[in-house]
């Protein structure tokens, strides 16, 4: 009996090995959007994928047919929610979402970096729809407006007329 957990364990070792080689690259950058750390210094960011890794690691045995990109990626954003929502008011995050909250941030980035639906969003963060899809529009225009999402003279990004090629400020 205790061979067979023993060859059960490696098994498992292997699979989220492989996955977290596959998927923790932009598991992290997603992290790093979220707490708005800098790509070459992001402890945070570091901490809360690990996190969101243990408790997907921890559940492995019972994902049975779930993907655990997804299991990881709503455990970062709960990780997450739970974590900025409870932080001083006065701390501002750096980076390209600087000037946005934590709630815009986070409905940022699993709409339009992760490409989570606004049904799985507003059910991941217990918000409703409507909300959702307006905290994103505000945000998506906050981006538009602020001098951090304005391209360099000459640059190439679309116009704020619309379109899914305004709204990728959040991993551009």
């Amino acid at each position: 009996m205790r061979q067979r957990q023993v060859v059960t364990d490696r098994r498992r070792a292997r699979e989220f090995e492989a996955f977290v080689a596959g998927a923790a690259g932009r598991l992290l950058h997603a992290a790093a959007l979220l707490t708005g750390e800098p790509a070459d210094a992001t402890p945070r960011a570091q901490r809360l994928l690990t996190g969101a890794l243990a408790r997907t690691y921890a559940d492995w045995d019972r994902l049975r047919g779930e993907d655990p990109y997804d299991r990881t990626r709503q455990e970062l954003a709960l990780r997450f929610a739970r974590g900025a929502w409870h932080r001083r008011r006065g701390r501002r995050a750096g980076g390209v979402l600087a000037g946005l909250g934590p709630q815009e941030r986070l409905v940022l980035v699993l709409r339009l970096y992760e490409g989570v639906a606004e049904e799985q969003t507003a059910a991941l963060i217990g918000l409703p729809v409507e909300r959702v899809r307006a905290i994103c529009a505000r945000a998506v225009t906050m981006m538009r407006e602020s001098p951090a999402g304005r391209p360099a003279a000459g640059g190439t990004r679309a116009a704020s007329g619309g379109g899914a090629a305004a709204e990728r400020p959040a991993h551009e």
